[in-house]
């Protein structure tokens, strides 16, 4: 069944303001409404169009009166995220995370009128180690989780929510394991990391990178919005990309680091505001992680657009990367330096 009142969490990022300004343009849907604790930039605000942009804080219970006065139908929670701000920043994400999901379910659980909830999670919830699969299921478990951060904010979040499956089995709850997202619009700790001219990895570490473009992770919150398509679904684009070969595509250098050098190197950059890496997104970047996605394209019915690999590329034409160094200027060099160990006695 279509939805008739939609609420939209975190609507000030790309996923959640964007999403609000599909819905809003959809005439089937009498209301949307876009909550969150500051303002969409202006111009998200312009696109969202006739949504309404409620200031609020999903952590403060009175986001139950938001709901019931609203009379709010279908609900996404697409404010969980993996984007520390400010000195503080991680721990207000957590509780933004964890305790925001809590105030939003107990609101949820007390509205009868909401029959659909669909959730952003994350791949992070199963981990990144050396033991891990090639590629994990829905149904699989972490190897290896670290004990904070991000994935582990996803691994509550989506356990309070199977708890509110069960205490409402009459709503159609959709949980979206999302691979990280990359595209010219969006900014995520990976888009700032590529953007980087030199690109600290880790030495003897080459990760398997599965990536979503953003406009394929917005089709996807969309179609689950708008249809009955419960369940749990790995979410991310065809293909694999090796760490190498991401940072050759963009242009950049790559600067091998030894393991124990990393903290002292995550420090210097996130003191620059440059990227801020968490540890589970830096044991991403040691062994990367690949998701099936067979279940999104048999049952939820959704094929990305954009493979891997085209994803990346359409994100380093649209930020318009340059090379480091001049690609001619590199073959030249390559040429003199083989031209002359050809000319150099053999002993």
């Amino acid at each position: 069944m279509a939805p008739t009142v939609v609420l939209v969490t975190g609507v000030s990022r790309f996923l959640g303001g964007h999403l609000a300004a599909r819905l809003a343009a959809n005439p089937a849907i009498e209301r949307v409404l876009g909550v969150d604790t500051v303002p969409p930039p202006r111009d998200l605000l312009r696109r969202m169009g006739r949504a309404e942009f409620v200031r609020a804080d999903i952590r403060n219970p009175l986001i139950t009166k938001v709901i019931a006065s609203a009379k709010v139908d279908t609900v996404v929670h697409a404010s969980v995220t993996a984007n520390p701000a400010g000195p503080t920043g991680r721990t207000a994400m957590k509780e933004m995370n964890v305790i925001g999901t809590m105030q939003l379910l107990a609101a949820c659980q007390r509205s009868p009128l909401v029959r659909k909830l669909v959730v952003k999670s994350t791949s992070a919830v199963y981990g990144a180690s050396s033991r891990d699969p090639a590629m994990f299921t829905e149904e699989m478990a972490p190897k290896d989780l670290p004990p904070s951060g991000y994935a582990k904010d996803a691994v509550e979040v989506e356990g309070y929510v199977r708890g509110f499956g069960r205490r409402r089995p009459d709503v159609d709850v959709t949980t979206l394991r999302f691979t990280n997202f990359i595209g010219p619009r969006i900014d995520t700790v990976l888009t700032r990391y590529f953007a980087l001219p030199v690109v600290p990895t880790v030495l003897g570490y080459d990760a398997r990178m599965q990536l979503l473009h953003s406009e394929d992770a917005l089709a996807v919150v969309e179609r689950a919005t708008l249809h009955d398509l419960a369940g749990t679904y790995n979410v991310g684009g065809d293909g694999v990309l090796m760490l190498s070969q991401a940072i050759r595509r963009a242009g950049r250098v790559a600067l091998p680091v030894p393991s124990m050098a990393v903290p002292v190197v995550g420090r210097v950059v996130r003191s620059a505001r440059l990227v801020d890496f968490s540890p589970d997104q830096m044991r991403f970047l040691n062994f990367g992680r690949v998701v099936d996605t067979t279940r999104l394209k048999r049952d939820f019915g959704f094929a990305p657009r954009w493979t891997t690999t085209q994803a990346f590329d359409d994100y380093v034409s649209g930020r318009a990367l340059r090379p480091v160094f001049d690609p001619d200027s590199l073959v030249a060099a390559e040429r003199g330096i083989l031209d002359l160990a050809a000319r150099l006695p053999i002993r």
